[in-house]
């Protein structure tokens, strides 16, 4: 209604947030999966040649069953995000702003210093999500409770160049998957995935309301996509976001650990907020309850709407999910809040 924006002010807003219902259906299927490997904050998944990639730290990994993670490479900071190219570069964005391929340093333009996700298209060309024009990737947290939406989309053509501007204005874009000449991105703070023109930056909603944070996407076998969602959505994060001096002061007094914001992992600490009768009842974690962290998997279609899903619920453990990499059958995927890295059987679903 047009009078919604002024009752509001009288009557108060309703704070609402999308069921898990449909292809969201809660399940355990990531807390069942085996883990295919014990891994310290796996962030980014890549497949290169026949090897596993996953980013750690400062350094990327090579993976394999039933053997230790081995260092490729190690970085002077840590990796925020990977993409390979058709001939084989490795590219790779730091936490430091810095941009790597084939191991020679990229020129970067000024503001994009907060690199969250990176992709090669087939033809070659590099897309670049610039996540916050105000804060660095591990700074995720500030920038949703400050209502950042400074983020950029940024490509570089094949054939080489400078990195140009293809749009602005974006709630922390944190996942690419081109599509012919265009790009799909996850718009994290927005919640929702819009496609945007590689030529003239127009925008379109391919999917929103989702019912979480979305974090990167990566290709499916049969040309649809896989989309991770790093942390649900709450009531009561949802409410704070709406409470501007409660914001201010929380950011200001309480350590960022134990905001009231979403989290990559929970339930670590007695400091945290989120711990009484709604969440734990003698002693039991209701896999219910409202989570500030989640494990979270959406498979797409061509179309780019979700068909299914996989979960880590309220009480699981493999929480934090931020990337997944699909490969001969299996789909590989990193649980940050877990230190591990799963693999799952995609025909068993």
């Amino acid at each position: 209604m047009i009078l919604d924006p002024v009752l509001d002010l009288f009557r108060g807003k309703a704070v609402t947030i999308p069921p898990l219902d449909g292809a969201f259906r809660p399940n355990t299927r990531l807390d069942d999966a085996p883990a295919f490997t014990e891994l310290t904050e796996p962030d980014n998944l890549l497949i290169s040649s026949d090897r596993l990639l996953s980013s750690s730290g400062n350094a990327v990994f090579a993976i394999a069953a039933g053997a230790e993670p081995t260092v490729v490479e190690k970085f002077p900071s840590p990796v925020t995000a990977l993409a390979l190219s058709p001939s084989g570069e490795l590219t790779v964005g730091l936490e430091s702003g810095r941009l790597l391929t084939g191991g020679k340093q990229v020129a970067l333009p000024a503001g994009v210093r907060c690199i969250t996700a990176l992709a090669h298209a087939d033809d070659g060309t590099l897309w670049l999500a610039n996540g916050s024009a105000e804060h660095t990737p591990s700074q995720w947290a500030a920038d949703l409770m400050k209502k950042g939406a400074s983020g950029s989309l940024w490509k570089r053509d094949a054939a080489g160049g400078d990195i140009h501007k293809v749009a602005g204005d974006i709630a922390f874009p944190y996942g690419l998957h081109p599509m012919g000449r265009d790009v799909l991105v996850s718009e994290s703070w927005r919640h929702q995935l819009v496609r945007f023109d590689g030529v003239t930056g127009n925008r379109s909603t391919v999917l929103t309301h989702l019912p979480g944070y979305p974090a990167r996407l990566s290709p499916a076998a049969d040309g649809g996509a896989w989309l991770t969602l790093f942390a649900p959505r709450n009531r009561l994060i949802e409410f704070v976001l709406q409470e501007t001096h409660y914001r201010q002061d929380m950011i200001e007094q309480v350590p960022p650990a134990y905001w009231i914001a979403p989290a990559l992992a929970s339930s670590r600490s007695f400091l945290e907020p989120l711990q009484c009768g709604g969440i734990r009842t003698m002693g039991i974690h209701k896999p219910w309850s409202p989570s500030r962290s989640y494990g979270l998997v959406v498979r797409l279609d061509r179309n780019m709407q979700p068909q299914f899903s996989l979960h880590s619920r309220a009480n699981g453990t493999r929480h934090g999910i931020c990337s997944v990499a699909e490969k001969d059958g299996l789909l590989f995927i990193a649980s940050r809040g877990g230190d591990c890295v799963l693999s799952v059987a995609t025909g068993g679903f």
